[in-house]
């Protein structure tokens, strides 16, 4: 294997931690019962839960540093081509999963068709799709040092949008305003209690740099000889540390908030991610520590099918009735409750909804199933 084509087992590792977390904290028994790591921050703060989300962008870009360079040989037409196709497909999944299963069912059992004029339009995946398409096409046709530059801008100048027409505040947000103008109140995320979605239209500017972040992370990986790995991981760590200070020191004046993906928070996202990624190649790699990342390989070879497979199910438990409620709190209630504190049984309820996905996940490989977008 030559340099230029290296990969590395903790790549892969990484990016199945992060979808295994990101199903644990998404499904708990009870979100009235959770242990604060497995919750997001209210509003400014930052948990162990707000760093799934940038990881999986993190882990996005990864995956672009050792795509991107396959598609330059088609020409530049034919890499647009590619990339918006698969930018497109992901958006569209990602809307199609919010309005999914098309129906709902009242409290008299009646059936009803969803309106799209109802459906949320921003998400997970919609995200994901915007960040990877803009960050391919700025590295495809800036290449890295055009990609650093936009990434600068891209920060300092969301900063200075939000700092400029209106707060830091739930109420008073920039975000919150243009996503109310451009999309109207019944096509965004209303958890908050009011028309506020987190993965609305101005934060993607931001979140872009996670996805560059992961690509420039990846991308000097691919390049490292394993000769030089311990030194390249040095690097790794110094960049981490470099990033996790400028995040804290930001955040004095610009407040690390997941909900409004802030300037400050891709900066920690970004350190936490390398000092992570840093610390499972000296395990993995360096150190040949590798009898437990099967489990999280498994994850990573289908990563979006299932993501996919995991939201479907909930959404599925939820909309199937059970006596007087739905299926996913009878499951809760019959298996994970009476015999252990309530935040116990949340939790073992939201790993075992995991587990479930990693057995999917892991027929799946047996059988060499990878479905990819």
């Amino acid at each position: 294997m030559t340099i230029a084509s290296q990969r590395y087992l903790a790549l892969d590792v990484l990016r199945g931690l992060t979808v295994a977390l990101m199903i644990v904290v998404n499904t708990p028994g009870d979100w009235g019962s959770v242990y604060a790591p497995f919750l997001h921050a209210e509003w400014h703060g930052f948990t162990l839960t707000d760093l799934v989300f940038p990881s999986f962008l993190f882990v996005v870009g990864n995956a672009l540093a050792f795509a991107l360079g396959k598609y330059e040989h088609l020409g530049h037409g034919a890499v647009l081509a590619k990339l918006c196709k698969r930018s497109a497909l992901i958006f569209l999944l990602g809307f199609l999963l919010y309005w999914f299963p098309f129906f709902k069912i009242d409290d008299a059992g009646q059936f009803a068709w969803s309106p799209l004029s109802h459906t949320r339009i921003p998400g997970v995946l919609q995200r994901i799709a915007v960040c990877y398409l803009a960050a391919a096409l700025v590295l495809h046709c800036w290449k890295t040092r055009g990609a650093l530059v936009f990434s600068a801008c891209a920060l300092l100048g969301y900063w200075a949008i939000l700092a400029t027409w209106g707060d830091y505040s739930l109420h008073g947000n920039a975000p919150a305003k243009l996503d109310l103008i451009l999309l109207g109140d019944s096509h965004l995320y209303h958890g908050e209690g009011i028309a506020f979605d987190p993965e609305g239209i101005l934060g993607t500017l931001p979140s872009i740099v996670n996805v560059i972040a992961g690509y420039l992370a990846g991308s000097f990986l691919r390049r490292t000889a394993p000769a030089q790995l311990r030194a390249a991981l040095y690097r790794l760590v110094v960049a981490g540390v470099i990033c996790v200070a400028v995040a804290l020191c930001w955040n004095e004046v610009f407040p690390i908030n997941k909900k409004l993906w802030t300037s400050s928070y891709v900066m920690l996202g970004i350190g936490l991610d390398l000092l992570l990624l840093a610390l499972l190649m000296f395990v993995i790699d360096v150190r040949k520590i590798t009898g437990w990342t099967y489990f999280f390989e498994v994850f990573g070879k289908n990563t979006l099918f299932i993501y996919l497979v995991s939201e479907v199910l909930v959404i599925i438990a939820f909309t199937v009735r059970t006596g007087g409620g739905n299926l996913y709190q009878w499951l809760y209630q019959h298996w994970f409750t009476g015999w252990a504190p309530a935040r116990v049984g949340s939790l073992l309820f939201a790993v075992s909804f995991m587990l479930l996905c990693w057995l999917i996940a892991y027929f799946m490989d047996k059988r060499k199933i990878y479905i990819k977008v």
